[in-house]
């Protein structure tokens, strides 16, 4: 979206005005490793669940209860499973359910990306369609991410290539000169031998 400059209207559930959590996770204040602050009472926790736990003890008036929704509603039609697991177990497919999250995928793409609102806003709703509603299909043809994972798997395999051809080059100059070590070795030896040879009296 910063890419095409578009701003998302409050009508799109993926509005950060939308979120139900807002407010609280604003109030996270993440200070060292282990240690995280409460932004409301400057209580501190050991970990993050504990400071959610927290909020819903101590501040739960502050969720945007108004006209907030919890954002994992949404997980079914954005694939949030696949993004905590890379290697998802196989599981039998629910056509039902993929239905269900195929409609739900694309109405949010036409809430936040309608087509009548230029260009840009065309350009967002396909790639939104093919990133995440394409995939709610028991066929299996399908991934989620799937333009996103090509550039990764294309970036890793620059980056070996780069690392092999910067290594082999270091790996055939250590061949040559471990056996031109060998070999001033043996000539060395030779030497010796033809040296105490001479000495030897007759």
């Amino acid at each position: 979206m910063e890419k095409e400059r578009y701003q998302l209207s409050t009508n799109c559930r993926l509005h950060h005005e939308n979120n139900l959590y807002r407010d609280q996770e604003q109030h996270k204040i993440h200070t060292d490793i282990n240690e995280w602050k409460c932004g409301y009472c400057r209580k501190r926790f050991y970990e993050e669940k504990y400071l959610d736990k927290h909020f819903d003890n101590r501040h739960y008036d502050m969720l945007n209860t108004s006209h907030g929704r919890c954002l994992a509603d949404l997980c079914g039609a954005l694939h949030c499973d696949y993004v905590m697991d890379s290697t998802p177990k196989k599981s039998k497919c629910n056509p039902a359910a993929a239905a269900r999250n195929g409609h739900l995928c694309e109405s949010l793409a036409d809430t936040c990306f309608p087509v009548n609102q230029g260009p840009s806003a065309s350009r967002l709703h396909e790639f939104f369609l093919r990133q995440f509603c394409d995939a709610h299909t028991c066929s299996g043809s399908r991934k989620p991410f799937s333009r996103g994972r090509r550039k990764r798997r294309s970036a890793f395999y620059i980056v070996i290539s780069i690392l092999v051809l910067l290594l082999l080059p270091l790996f055939y100059i250590f061949i040559y000169l471990y056996q031109r070590g060998i070999r001033s070795g043996t000539q060395d030896l030779k030497r010796i031998s033809r040296t105490t040879r001479k000495k030897k009296p007759s």
